[in-house]
């Protein structure tokens, strides 16, 4: 996980900057004033690498271990 968090700088995570990465991007880190103790954020990443391809490789890890 890497913190791009500087709005003085326009620094915040971009889904464009996460394409082909493993790392997830969180930024625009903010308090929630709707609930006691809330967070807002912004999250970004390559789904497909981290998504997608993840489900894939533990598709295949249950067939090769007989787990249908």
């Amino acid at each position: 996980m890497i913190v791009e968090d500087d709005p003085g700088s326009n620094l915040y995570p971009m889904p464009i900057n996460a394409y082909g990465k493993n790392e997830v991007f969180v930024g625009r880190i903010r308090k929630d004033f709707s609930v006691d103790n809330g967070v807002n954020l912004w999250i970004v990443s390559d789904n497909v690498r981290k998504g997608a391809a993840t489900n894939a490789v533990q598709i295949a890890e249950l067939l090769a271990a007989g787990n249908e």
